[in-house]
Formats: structure tokens, sequence, C-alpha cells
């Protein structure tokens, strides 16, 4: 019998469940803010490497320090035995200093002992030349000067004399790539490659060109920046996204990018670049950004308008809306969800370390797939799909039961949790590359773009205007497809903005494209240059300096070239 105003038995009861359940509401809440602490820690100290070191554990050795031990060790997924051929150590790469690249111009310097120095100093006869020293320096000049375009007149003397009006005619000029300018084609293709290549923002290069004595501001370089852009540029981004809608497959992701003055949108808003890529076997690589003021499925949609070819994204369902597209996932997103999970534990090892071993399988699977030869009547794509149909199948299909298994187990908040969510959610998408052996595993090859775009936002960290904005994006694209495509990028902006855009009315030459440009002429002849060194060797050794700092070079910390 309870006394008066003391709770029933009932209610102490319907309290402990109350509690209970707040305590494993609050324990799960624990857990998660403890692994994003963990994965911010290592975000900010650690190195950010996702490459995984095979950590061979043994899961009894850990029961006495892991309370769930006992469930981790009947999870324990083997690797099927596929027949798939070892992998061969690979030797590490050659230490000491490489030679200079043959294809640089040679310029010989040659230093001779003065003639009373060419005797012996034994029998005082006069030696002979029985050979020679060669050392090779590299040696960087960055050189300014100002082109005079002097333009003839031409007048009729009868007619200065009668005094009739005559017309004087002037001789013509070449079309420039931005008239009224003093900036040359080989001047604005320096200032791109600057800002887009090496990821200068305009304020230190207007720094670097005031420090060379050519006082440049910051507006002025930003108006040959969106010039380029608009003027010339912009065709050639055209006619390479005419291209890419006619490959087979296509790679596609988004990062974002933030605007200062766009119109209805504070300063603070998010903005973002969408990339396009094609396929690595490509004849014609093409890496193409997109700036768009949102995230939304108009913006893929209207890029790749009626696009029935591959498509490789992540998760992300803006993508999946292409209609009669093939849609495919990226490997690579799952694996990394399991490595922040694998980080974010205490003791390391566990289910994390159990997924990314299938992973490391799968992954090998694809270096020797590219390594296979096709048997005799077999295109390389079928002999890629018939190598991971014989090896990866079997894999995926133990990863597949292996997540089953632990689904129910894991905290859906958690990052564990999180990894196989996402990877069981995807899992049409992500194993669908074993149907075409044309289909990647994963989506890095345009997130190695991307890095580039993302590396140099962290120095220019935002554009002014959407006009800046939208130039970025065309001469991103077009020195990633130089990337791409093995071009030497400021090579081939001089090329495009003095040969190829001299004649705005016609269409693009197919030699403008990175792609299909020429190759650069070959390494001119070397060039002799004679000294005679002085009597002391100290002299001696320092007279090429001497020579330098006479020529008014200075050495870059970027790899330079000549402004012409």
């Amino acid at each position: 019998m309870n006394r008066t105003g003391e709770p029933s038995v009932e209610a102490l009861l319907a309290r402990i469940a109350a509690l209970q359940a707040e305590n494993g509401q609050l324990t799960e809440r624990v857990v998660k803010l403890e692994e994003e602490l963990a994965l911010a820690r290592l975000h900010r100290f650690a190195p950010r490497s996702e490459k995984h070191v095979d950590r061979l554990f043994n899961e009894a050795e850990r029961a006495d320090d892991e309370d769930d031990a006992g469930s981790e060790t009947n999870n324990i997924a083997e690797l099927p035995d596929t027949g798939l051929p070892p992998v061969e150590s690979t030797t590490g790469k050659k230490r000491g200093r490489r030679p200079l690249p043959a294809n640089l111009p040679r310029e010989r310097v040659e230093y001779d002992l003065p003639d009373d120095q060419k005797a012996c100093p034994c029998c005082r006869g006069q030696m002979h030349r029985m050979g020679e020293a060669v050392t090779e320096q590299l040696h960087i000049e960055v050189k300014a000067k100002v082109l005079q375009n002097v333009r003839f007149k031409y007048a009729c003397r009868h007619y200065d004399r009668t005094g009739i009006n005559a017309p004087v005619v002037t001789a013509p000029m070449p079309t420039q790539p931005l008239p009224g300018s003093v900036a040359t084609a080989s001047t604005l293709a320096f200032a791109l490659v600057h800002k887009y290549v090496d990821g200068t923002p305009l304020y230190r290069l207007a720094q670097a060109f005031e420090r060379a004595g050519v006082p440049v501001s910051r507006g002025a370089l930003g108006h040959w920046v969106i010039g380029s852009s608009e003027k010339h540029l912009h065709r050639i981004y055209h006619a390479l996204k005419l291209r890419l809608r006619s490959q087979p497959l296509i790679h596609g992701d988004e990062t974002t990018v933030q605007v200062l003055k766009e119109k209805d949108r504070e300063a603070t808003s998010t903005s973002y670049m969408w990339a396009y890529r094609s396929g690595e076997d490509s004849d014609q690589p093409i890496v193409l950004l997109d700036y768009q003021p949102g995230r939304g499925q108009i913006h893929p949609q209207t890029f790749l308008g009626d696009y029935r070819g591959i498509v490789m994204s992540d998760g992300y369902t803006a993508w999946r809306t292409l209609q009669g597209a093939t849609h495919i996932g990226c490997m690579a997103h799952s694996r990394r969800r399991f490595v922040d999970a694998l980080k974010a534990r205490k003791k390391g090892g566990g289910p994390p370390e159990q997924a990314l071993r299938l992973f490391e399988q799968l992954y090998r699977v694809e270096r020797q797939a590219r390594d296979e030869k096709p048997d005799r009547g077999e295109t390389p794509d079928q002999c890629i799909r018939r190598f991971r149909q014989q090896h990866s199948i079997p894999v995926l299909n133990v990863l597949k039961e292996w997540l089953d298994k632990i689904a129910p187990k894991v905290l859906p908040d958690s990052k564990l949790g999180d990894a196989v969510s996402y990877t069981l959610n995807q899992w049409e998408y992500l194993t669908r590359y074993t149907e075409d052996g044309r289909m990647p595993i994963d989506n890095n090859l345009l997130e190695r773009d991307i890095r580039i775009f993302a590396t140099g936002r962290k120095s220019w960290l935002f554009s002014d205007t959407v006009e800046g904005a939208r130039a970025s994006a065309v001469v991103y694209s077009l020195m990633l497809t130089c990337r791409a495509s093995r071009v030497e990028p400021l090579a081939w902006l001089r090329h495009v903005l003095t040969e190829c855009l001299v004649a705005r009315a016609t269409p693009i030459s197919p030699t403008c494209c990175p792609s299909t440009s020429p190759k650069p002429p070959r390494p001119e002849q070397p060039s002799i240059a004679r000294y005679q060194s002085y009597p002391s060797k100290a002299s001696a050794s320092t007279c090429g300096e001497n020579r330098a700092y006479a020529q008014g070079a200075w050495l870059s910390n970027q790899d330079e070239r000549n402004i012409t």
C-alpha cells in the first residue's frame, strides 16, 4: 500500500523508462560529438591523405579493450579467393638530382685560362687542351619590354600643292586581343597563367609587376581577365562544350564559390562552380566549369541538355534528374566515409577496417584490369568488363552481405552508421560500373581537377562580380583542359590570342583547342659566350653570378617565363 503523495510503481517504472531513453539519446549524441571532434582535430593537424595503410589486426586481442569486441568479431568479412594475381612490389624512386630537361635551349659559356697560365709549371712548355668539364645550371630570366607600334602615314604631295583635301593612308596594324589596352597577347597569357594555373591573386600579381618596374593596377588586371574571356576565350569554351556533349562518358561534380556583388543576394551567400569532364580514355580531354548562383537540378539539365551517355557523379540527387542518361556512383565517396569512421574511432580497427580491406581489393582489381591484355577478338572495354566480372563481383557480394549484417547494429547518427547507410542507399549506382568496361569506379579524375580550383580559391577567396566569376569559369576550364591534354598553358594562350582569335567572324580553328594544338617548336641550338677566368679560383667561381647580376636577372619562386 502506497503512502499518500508517493508515486505508484507504474509511475516509477515509466519514469525509469523515460530516463533510460533520454540516457540512450544523450549517449548517442556524445558519441557523435566525440567523432566530430576527433575528425576536426585530424582535419586541422593530421595529414589529409586518404591512402590506407594495411594494418593487420586481431579482434581477439582487443576483446579486453573494447566493449563491443564480441559483436565485431562476429562481423569479420573474409576476402574471397578469385584468383587475382599478387601485387608485385614496386621499387622506390631513385634519389639524387634529376638532369635538366633536354628540350630547354642551351647557352654555352666557355671559361679559359689566361695565356700566362697556359705554361707548364715544371718544364715551362706550352700546355695543350685535353678536354673540358661541363656542368649545367638552370638560368631563369623575366624580362619586360615596350613594343612601339610605328604605323607609317602616306599622303600625295600633288594635293598638298593644289590645296585639295586628300585622304591620308596609314599602314594597318594586326588585330590586337584587347584594342586600346597596353597588354599584348604575351602579357595577357602571362597574367592568366599566374592567376589560374599558379593560383596567384590579382593583387599579388600587381605587386609582382610593381617590383619589376611596371606599375599595373589591380583593376587593369581584372579588365584583362574579363576582356580576354568575353572577347575571345568564351568562343573556345562553347566549342568545347559542344564537343563534351558528344562524349560517351561525362564526370560531374560541384564546388562552392563566393561572389560579393550579385543582384538580389548577400555578399556572404554561397554560389557554385559546376564541373564537367570527359572520360580518362577520351581522345580529346575536356574539363569545363560552369558558374551558377545555386545548386538546383536545372543547372546540369541546362548545361548537358538531352545528353544520353554515361554520367559519373556522387550521391547528389540533382545529377540523377538527367533523363535518358546512365548514372553510376562514385566508390571513392563511399570509401571516404569509412575512412572518416576509422579516424573517428579511439583505437582504430573494427568494422571500418573491415570495409576498407574490401575497398582496397576492389581498387586492386581496377589497377590490374587496366594492365590486362585483351583476348583475340576482344576489345579493351570487353576485357575490363570480363576482369571485373571475375574478380570484382565476388568482392562486392561479400561487401553487400557484410553491410546488410552490420547495418542494424550501428548507431544511425555515427560516422560508421552514415557510411553504411550511404553505401546501401547508393548500391545500385556504385556497382553498375561492373557492367561496362568504359565506366570508371569513381569520380577521382574530376576531383583532382577541381582541387586545382580549390587551391586557387584559398588565395583569391572570392570573385568580386558575376562577370568575374564567369570569366574565371571560362579561363579555369581552358587551363584545366590544357592540363588534361598535357599542353603547356602559356604557349597555348599565346598561340590562341595571336593567331586563332584575330578574326572574330571566322569559325574556331581546330588548332585552337588544347587537345589539337600544335606541339611547341624544337629547342634552339646552344649559343656560345666566351669568358677568360680570373687568376684566383674564388673569382672564377663567382664569374657566372656576376654576369647574372650584370644582366639584371632574378630568380622567381615560380616557374615564370619571359614576357615578350
